[in-house]
């Protein structure tokens, strides 16, 4: 069978949606098994591994901070969402998963180091916007018609989420991690957008 036939890509669209579901599935698992942990020791981990804004300490507790949360309400708040738009980013292939994961983490982090409250961060929102961001505006720099189409359902079914990246009176809301993800995932979307083909010349 010659190469590149629809049984082919429908296999490798049957194998991404199965290596997303059981990443995501891992990783939650791992946050919740992080999160049992947190509140036996009441939550003595929040405060060595939260991120603290502008401390040298807390540069490197960017690496740890989304993987922590208040509690388990907390994070079940954040898990519906991180699976779905993990999942859907993770379609696209492992690469263009990770570098959307890792610049919704770092974006997310440099956010709250930068111009954060006072406190401790934590929480894996940061992650849910950037990767919310990236699956809403990838499309555009594609000039793909169905991942334009992706993003306005998603943006019909969680477009409210977005206030969240405003500043707000609620000081348990860290919006400076809301928007540095959302940032961090435009980033990604634009730098893994295809670049131009040279004009042929003859």
């Amino acid at each position: 069978m010659p190469e590149g036939t629809p049984v082919e890509a429908k296999e490798s669209l049957a194998g991404r949606a199965k290596g997303g579901l059981l990443f995501m599935g891992g990783f939650v698992i791992l946050l919740y098994v992080i999160e049992f942990i947190n509140t036996l020791m009441l939550h003595g981990l929040n405060r060595t591994f939260g991120l603290r804004s502008r401390t040298l300490d807390g540069v490197l507790d960017i690496l740890t901070f989304p993987l922590l949360h208040a509690n388990f309400n907390h994070l079940l708040s954040n898990t519906l969402p991180l699976i779905i738009f993990g999942f859907l980013a993770f379609m696209s292939g492992f690469r263009v998963f990770i570098t959307a994961l890792a610049f919704s983490w770092l974006g997310s982090g440099l956010a709250v180091w930068l111009i954060g409250g006072g406190g401790v961060t934590v929480g894996a929102s940061g992650l849910v916007f950037g990767l919310f961001a990236f699956l809403l505006v990838r499309g555009f720099f594609n000039r793909n018609w169905w991942q334009i189409l992706l993003s306005v359902v998603l943006f019909m079914a969680y477009g409210s989420i977005l206030f969240g990246v405003l500043p707000t009176v609620m000081g348990y809301i860290s919006w400076q991690a809301h928007l540095g993800g959302a940032v961090g995932g435009v980033i990604a979307a634009v730098l893994l957008c295809p670049k131009p083909q040279p004009a042929a010349t003859f």
